[in-house]
């Protein structure tokens, strides 16, 4: 049973996005492990986990909108 967890910033990753994620990952699996038997698909978990800002630094600079180019993204705590 593949477990893929994707940990990403709050808010980069539309609702749509996170959906297109779980399907490709979960097709891509199937490929992979499960030699292309669609049935694999139950056994297949993705799991998106979200996180402020905050907890990310890039190069030694703490992640902000700002460095993504991004100042609308909402920056409240999870």
């Amino acid at each position: 049973m593949p477990i893929v967890t994707i940990k990403t910033i709050k808010g980069l990753l539309t609702k749509e996005k996170k959906q297109e994620l779980h399907t490709r990952i979960t097709d891509l699996l199937i490929e992979i492990e499960g030699n292309c038997n669609k049935k694999f698909a139950k056994f297949v978990i993705v799991n998106i986990k979200e996180e402020p800002f905050e907890n990310f630094s890039m190069g030694g600079i703490q992640a902000s909108p700002e460095l993504f180019g991004m100042s609308s993204i909402d920056k409240s705590p999870t």
